[in-house]
């Protein structure tokens, strides 16, 4: 199952098409489409629309950080990983499906409950998908096994994304398409029908796309029976949280991972609701900014792939932490006819066109550091955990990993919340996330890589 010379065989190329099959959930429903149109179409109140969004993002945060190093460490007493991703992924593929019902003036709770079921079956799939990598990949291909991954994510989610706005997402005046055509299936705009259809076509894109995954990746032997492996497992994890203890360098990542993950999720959650609700960008418009994003994204993560193999996950997730705070300080400093805090004044010309506005090409130009940079952070993340636990233990890791990502990621999105309730502005709660990047970036620095005692690789 290594890969060696530049090749990467059957089962870890299986492995890969996970990130390609649940990629476009995040891309179309919770970022760039659906996300939008929850906040700017289904309710008449965008404030009130965005605040519920970010509380759904963070009771679903909750429930992850809670159960994810549990379901990790079970896993690695059970040992077969599979069953646990299918079970998630039938639960992930009928939220996706209902969101299809989110008509404008649709109850908000009901939709609210499915985008959390959604998110958690997502996250518990993942954390079984990533547990897998050290059995898979050799130390030396880790990161560039992880980053070409995560970039074929990025291409999956923006080949469904371009779908959408070129043959789904109608201009809400003219009812036509980007490129002129009449929406597909007869999708009416005015009811959001452009923006639902991604639920039901994420689903069945995940659906088909996990499939190489389960026939040509091996699975773990299997070990102890379901309840054996429950107990097992939880005193494993209490085992585990014990051990951190001594395992300063790990505990050390892994906070500072907490940290700059909150950020990270935040600025995904909330950077294209904030974008729609600021400039009163349509779903063709948010889509083109998220193809946008997922060009650089694929770009960015090819050539993290290689720094990563030559200088290290460290120095990748740092620049990269770098050039997110200065996109978000970027953010939050554009209003419609001003950015860096109106030091560059930016009168409105016009607001025929895509990115109309000189303030909305701003917006566009700091997003190209998003897309630059929110890929690797996460993908020589993953690598950077890979590098510095055992085999046998991959798991009740890779499930605490789940936890630093997820464990205090509701105090981003509630930052946000309460924030932007409190002052009436959707930009002072974007910038509650700066803490979280900043704060991540500063304990990184002083974390050993690969993260074991002595920061030799294992």
């Amino acid at each position: 199952m290594k890969t060696s010379h530049g090749t990467i065989d059957r089962g870890v190329r299986g492995w890969m098409f996970f990130d390609w099959a649940a990629q476009p959930f995040f891309t179309v429903v919770t970022t760039f489409i659906f996300g939008p149109y929850f906040v700017s179409r289904m309710t008449d109140d965008p404030v009130s629309a965005q605040t519920a969004w970010s509380n759904a993002a963070t009771i679903s945060g909750v429930i992850i950080a809670i159960l994810a190093p549990i379901l990790g460490s079970i896993a690695d007493e059970s040992g077969s990983r599979k069953p646990w991703i299918a079970f998630f992924a039938l639960i992930k593929i009928a939220c996706l499906a209902l969101l299809w019902t989110a008509a404008p003036g649709s109850p908000v709770a009901f939709v609210m409950l499915l985008m959390i079921l959604a998110s958690i079956a997502a996250e518990f799939s993942i954390v079984f998908n990533d547990s897998m990598m050290p059995r898979l990949v050799s130390q030396q291909d880790v990161g560039r096994v992880s980053n070409i991954a995560w970039g074929m994510g990025y291409m999956g989610g923006m080949i469904v994304l371009i779908f959408v706005v070129l043959f789904l997402a109608g201009n809400p005046t003219t009812g036509k398409t980007l490129i002129g055509l009449d929406p597909l299936f007869g999708l009416d705009p005015a009811t959001g029908e452009d923006a639902r259809i991604t639920g039901p076509i994420s689903a069945v894109w995940y659906l088909i796309f996990i499939l190489p995954m389960f026939l040509f990746t091996p699975d773990a032997a299997k070990g102890k029976a379901l309840g054996a492996a429950v107990r097992s497992g939880l005193r494993e994890i209490r085992s585990t949280l014990g051990e951190l203890r001594h395992r300063s360098n790990i505990l050390r990542f892994l906070i500072a991972r907490m940290i700059y993950q909150d950020g990270v999720n935040g600025l995904l959650v909330l950077g294209g609701v904030f974008a729609a609700a600021m400039f009163g960008w349509s779903t063709m418009e948010i889509g083109i900014y998220g193809i946008i994003l997922n060009i650089v994204a694929i770009f960015g993560c090819l050539v993290a792939g290689r720094v990563d193999r030559a200088l290290g996950s460290k120095v990748v997730v740092m620049v990269s932490l770098g050039l997110l705070i200065v996109a978000t300080f970027g953010i939050i400093s554009t209003g419609v006819d001003f950015t860096l805090f109106g030091l560059v004044s930016l009168p409105i010309t016009g607001t025929d066109g895509l990115f109309a506005t000189p303030a909305e090409k701003a917006y566009v130009l700091y997003g190209l550091l998003i897309g630059m940079s929110f890929g690797p952070v996460q993908a020589s993340s993953r690598s950077y955990l890979a590098r510095s636990v055992e085999l046998h233990e991959a798991g009740r890791y890779f499930g605490i990993y789940s936890l630093s990502g997820r464990a205090t990621s509701f105090l981003a999105t509630l930052s946000f919340s309460v924030v932007t309730a409190w002052s009436g502005s959707p930009r002072a709660g974007m910038a509650t996330l700066l803490v979280f990047l900043i704060g991540g970036l500063v304990l990184l620095l002083r974390t050993n890589y690969p993260a074991t005692d002595d920061g030799k690789a294992l």
